[in-house]
């Protein structure tokens, strides 16, 4: 059996993901949604440190703004387009690595830290806690901490309405509705509470949790969706307003989970 590096590198080394947050509408709010919340807690001089970094588009914007980043990426094909868009950027430093092991860092060296891909391909109850806790052990006493993950909702919403539903809630829940957790989904969604209860006897303290990308995904592909230039300042503006309402937070695709440590 492939073991869940294998499953997620040679989906990756498929998938474009360098253009993920630029080619669709979805993508650019959640990148947008995201960069706020961001810029709330860390700001130029920040020492930040990016988990998952995928192919770097958060990572070298933040560079760009003047922190101090440091971006482990898992997918070592994702980790190559990183090193080269941010050829000439100093103050950003990139490893290999799982954020289930962090061993490279010291306790208490980050102000900010960003786990904005791993919880997506996690599923192991003790991988999930390795990778909090390795967070939360390397943020410095009173930083933030931002996980990102997915609704198993808008998991279901987005890719099940096709003709295949029954496929992916025997994919995605048991027969009494319980979520899944398997390594073969390889994306795996979370119910919002299931998610925040992770943190029940961490030492964090929850800030909120916020969507980041709405409804777009599941409708984007319809023939007559449109969100024009002009329209689209708008719109991201109002979905910020709105990111933390808890009855929307099921139906956006991507959450953030933001706490301070303790």
């Amino acid at each position: 059996m492939s073991s869940r590096t294998e499953i997620v590198s040679s989906f990756y080394e498929q998938y474009d993901e360098n253009g993920r947050l630029q080619r669709t509408r979805h993508g650019q709010l959640e990148f947008l949604t995201t960069m706020s919340y961001i810029h709330r807690f860390a700001g130029k001089g920040s020492k930040v440190l990016e988990v998952g970094a995928g192919t770097g588009r958060y990572s070298i914007a933040l560079a760009k703004e003047g922190m101090d980043v440091t971006a482990v990426e898992l997918v070592e094909s994702n980790l190559a387009v990183l090193r080269e868009n941010s050829r000439g950027i100093n103050s950003l430093q990139s490893y290999q690595g799982d954020a289930t092991n962090l061993s490279l860092f010291a306790d208490n060296t980050f102000d900010v830290t960003l786990v904005f891909g791993p919880m997506y391909h996690l599923y192991e109850s003790g991988d999930v806690h390795r990778a909090i806790d390795e967070a939360i052990r390397v943020t410095k006493a009173g930083g933030v901490i931002l996980f990102a993950f997915i609704s198993v909702f808008a998991i279901m919403y987005s890719n099940y309405f096709y003709g295949n539903w029954a496929f992916g809630q025997k994919e995605n829940f048991t027969d009494d509705y319980r979520i899944k957790h398997f390594k073969e989904q390889l994306f795996t969604g979370y119910d919002v509470n299931e998610f925040e209860h992770l943190f029940d006897e961490k030492a964090v303290e929850w800030i909120t949790t916020a969507g980041t990308d709405g409804l777009l995904e599941p409708i984007e592909d319809r023939q007559d969706f449109s969100i024009p230039e002009e329209d689209f300042e708008a719109f991201a503006a109002w979905y910020l307003a709105f990111a933390e309402k808890r009855e929307l937070l099921g139906s956006t695709n991507h959450l953030l989970y933001i706490c301070r440590k303790k």
